[in-house]
């Protein structure tokens, strides 16, 4: 005889015990947290050619160090966001732009 038919099953749970829940999926909760997208400001206001003279609209997407910020950050699409990479780089070499801020 086999060792297992001499003894009954041992059930480690009390019966009024129930099995915890199992916690989310990691993907699951990536996508709770995912925020909503935002839009290209260039392409929202139909701009054709991003002007590295405009030194207003240049500085929203500087950081306060004088990085340009990511497109992740910003919401720019990548073709707009190419664009700006190229005003700002303008816009230092002329001076319009500081390369850091003090």
């Amino acid at each position: 005889m086999c060792r297992a038919d001499l003894e009954p099953a041992v059930n480690h749970l009390h019966e009024s015990e129930s099995m915890p829940p199992k916690p989310k999926s990691k993907s699951a909760a990536k996508k709770e947290r995912r925020p909503k997208r935002k839009i290209c400001t260039f392409c929202a206001d139909r701009l054709e050619a991003i002007d590295y003279k405009d030194q207003g609209r240049l500085r929203k997407y500087i950081s306060e160090r004088g990085k340009i910020l990511p497109r992740r950050i910003s919401g720019n699409c990548a073709s707009h966001q190419r664009a700006l990479t190229v005003a700002v780089k303008r816009a230092r070499v002329i001076a319009f732009l500081p390369f850091v801020v003090q």
